[in-house]
């Protein structure tokens, strides 16, 4: 099924777009697609369950996903060991005010890895995982 959709917006370090699909499709969806380009979901974070928990407040359904990509999680792990502290790759997913929408968003990879500095090798798997991620994004 295909579902209409708001086009990319893009921040200094990630990715987003509002979709047509309310929040349960919206993860389910992006769960998937993230399977389809290799990636497991190593942890999960329920914002509206933790900020109630925490500090007892209400929030929107607000879903982080921890996603890693094995063989490219352990291309970067054996070039620079302490790159750990980057990983694994976050995506997220929550309510849009309008509750029939969910917004979905990666992570950008080279954004993120640039704090690294010059190192090509890393260069190169930022730009397959920044790939996969954007093709998760467009996927949903």
């Amino acid at each position: 099924m295909t579902t209409a959709a708001q086009s990319v917006r893009q921040t200094k370090y990630g990715f987003s777009k509002t979709v047509d699909l309310p929040y349960e499709a919206a993860v389910e969806r992006t769960r998937a697609a993230l399977k389809d380009e290799g990636f497991g979901v190593l942890t999960e974070i329920d914002i509206k369950e933790k900020l109630k928990e925490k500090i007892d407040v209400d929030f929107r359904r607000y879903l982080i996903l921890g996603a890693c990509n094995p063989p490219l999680a352990y291309q970067t792990l054996t070039e620079e060991l302490e790159i750990g502290l980057l990983l694994p790759c976050n995506v997220i997913v929550y309510e849009s005010d309008d509750i029939s929408k969910s917004v979905v968003a990666v992570v950008d990879a080279k954004a993120m890895l640039s704090v690294v500095g010059d190192n090509p090798k890393l260069g190169l798997v930022a730009v397959d995982v920044g790939e996969r991620l954007q093709r998760v994004l467009s996927s949903i």
